[in-house]
């Protein structure tokens, strides 16, 4: 899918890949004598989850959530699973890889959830951060980029579950 005068260029696809094969360095080193559980959070990132755990060189394994709490490109503020891990956490050290952290509320809960289950230990690692719309208290340990306060789609990022088959993350213009 080509862009076009209806987005605005924000991240190229070789910036992503660059950066997340770095992610992947430090979580290897991270993460070495550990035993690893990737959550990706449905569907947005899928595609980031993919090229990161083929970027992190370790024994892991991979599980699935999905959760909702947007409609359009606004938040409702109410998270709900949809489809749940299927894997017990307990003796993993969970990693919950998501696209984006915007306003924190989901991440949040799904760390309250997580961390009910008892597992080793739940840290965040998000492709992009927008630090300015942050509500709730939670913060990520690995960031791929810091963005602007703008409405992103592509590389797995949606809007009304069209344009994630986009390489490049764009800004969707009005």
């Amino acid at each position: 899918m080509k862009i076009n005068s209806n987005y605005e260029l924000l991240l190229r696809e070789e910036e992503i890949k660059k950066r997340i094969s770095e992610l992947g360095e430090i979580i290897t080193k991270d993460y070495r004598d550990k035993n690893l559980l990737l959550v990706s959070v449905l569907k947005g990132s899928f595609i980031f989850m993919s090229d990161l755990s083929r970027s992190i060189d370790l024994d892991l394994k991979i599980d699935f959530m999905s959760v909702s709490s947007y409609i359009g490109t606004e938040s409702t503020g109410v998270v709900r699973i949809l489809f749940d891990l299927s894997l017990p956490v307990t003796d993993f050290d969970i990693l919950l890889v998501e696209d984006i952290l915007d306003s924190g509320r989901t991440l949040k809960y799904i760390v309250s959830i997580l961390k009910d289950r008892n597992p080793r230990s739940v840290e965040i690692c998000t492709l992009l951060d927008k630090p300015t719309r942050r509500v709730a208290d939670v913060d990520a340990k690995y960031i791929g980029f810091s963005i602007p306060d703008e409405f992103v789609v592509g590389y797995g990022l949606d809007y009304n579950e069209k344009y994630r088959n986009l390489n490049d993350i764009v800004i969707l213009k009005p």
